[in-house]
């Protein structure tokens, strides 16, 4: 399928040159060019139109693995409430990767990267993330099966099915590719049970290893290669 002619903040990111929102920001400071000509907002680039961008585009890129507490928002804090961007001191301007709710903990990836967004959130890429959860009753076999073969939430959507493993009487771990908004919360209550505890502790190959809730440490090495290339940006 041709999509030509294209917007140029998609052109820019479907070559994995920046996210669509950083690419209005490249041109409004006019640092890219269609045809040798200034690119402006709204522009359209056909297939083999040249596209530049100015010598002095450089942006260094970060990636941070954060292990978020309780009790913290990923973003947009209400009232008293505290976001990550509160309470995390990285000394870098970057933003979560999805979400967490404020009653759980675990591991967050944070950047300045705005091409990874979609890639890790998007379910049809099928990107692993793992969660270790406790509930409030010794599970049942019958549990356990039913989580792993999908649960009917309560707005009528069935989860995708998923790999569950027992930890212990009350503990499992389960491996999602899809993220609804508080999902194994409403599929646990969906079968007659509550979490207690619910913490993430891998997203794709990253994993949040000893770090304490509200530590930090970056990505980078073999580590950011492998998450990089299981993303498709090397």
């Amino acid at each position: 399928m041709n999509d030509y002619p294209m917007r140029i903040n998609k052109y820019l990111a479907m070559k994995n040159i920046c996210s669509r929102r950083e690419a209005d920001e490249l041109i409004k400071l006019g640092k890219v060019k269609i045809n040798k000509r200034k690119a402006v907002l709204g522009d359209k680039v056909l297939e083999n139109d040249e596209v530049e961008l100015s010598d002095d585009f450089q942006k260094k890129l970060f990636y941070y693995a954060y292990n978020k507490p309780v009790g913290i928002v990923t973003h947009s804090a209400q009232g008293k409430e505290k976001s990550i961007r509160d309470v995390a001191k990285i000394p870098q301007k970057v933003f979560p990767i999805g979400r967490l709710d404020k009653d759980s903990w675990g591991l967050i990836i944070l950047t300045n990267d705005g091409r990874i967004t979609d890639k890790i959130l998007n379910p049809e890429k099928e990107h692993e993330k793992e969660y270790a959860v406790r509930v409030n009753k010794d599970m049942s076999e019958s549990f356990l099966s039913k989580m792993a073969r999908g649960v009917k939430l309560d707005d009528g959507y069935k989860t995708k099915e998923c790999k569950m493993q027992k930890i212990n009487d009350a503990m499992f771990s389960i491996i999602l590719t899809e993220g609804k908004k508080r999902q194994i919360r409403r599929m646990c209550t969906a079968l007659g049970y509550a979490v207690v505890d619910l913490k993430r502790v891998r997203v794709m190959n990253i994993q949040i290893k000893s770090l304490k809730p509200g530590e930090f440490r970056e990505i980078k090495g073999v580590e950011l290669h492998d998450f990089l290339t299981g993303l498709g940006l090397e």
